[in-house]
């Protein structure tokens, strides 16, 4: 089961290696991990996107809200936060394809960041499944690279 889990803590060197060594130590598989500072300069927000049984999450969360630097944790539930992802994408674009591309990225509300002979670069902000259906419809094309931020999530 996928958990994604929302940890506030203090900006100080070591408390991501901390944090994420409790995952894997608790045998779960890191999906995404996004680590950045909040509005206050002092304080982080990890957000970790997980596989694995919820006792052994309940535990997890437990001893992580026992760390040193550790501030707030939320695990969320279905429904309970807004999540979105980033994700830039270079894709082979040549005269006869890219207007295609170009309207593709217009249904989906995409901008395209750059522009050179041979490809483009597509950039979304959006749900899991509105990246993955875009990235659907651009491997035809052929997509070049790929850099995804992983899931933010806030509360509602």
């Amino acid at each position: 089961m996928r958990h994604t889990i929302s940890v506030l803590v203090e900006n100080k060197f070591g408390v991501l290696a901390r944090v994420s060594g409790m995952f894997s130590g608790r045998g779960f598989n890191i999906d995404s991990l996004n680590v950045a500072p909040t509005h206050d300069a002092s304080l982080s927000r990890i957000t970790a996107v997980l596989k694995g049984d919820e006792t052994a999450l309940d535990l997890c969360i437990k001893q992580l809200r026992k760390l040193v630097n550790v501030v707030e944790v939320v695990d969320f539930k279905e429904g309970q936060a807004v999540a979105r992802e980033l994700v830039l994408v270079k894709v082979r674009a040549d005269a006869k394809t890219r207007s295609e591309i170009v309207q593709i990225a217009d249904i989906f509300r995409a901008k395209i960041v750059n522009l050179a002979a041979d490809n483009l670069i597509v950039e979304l902000t959006g749900t899991d499944d509105k990246i993955a259906a875009l990235l659907g419809l651009l491997e035809p094309f052929g997509i070049l690279e790929l850099a995804r931020t992983g899931r933010l999530a806030l509360k509602r």
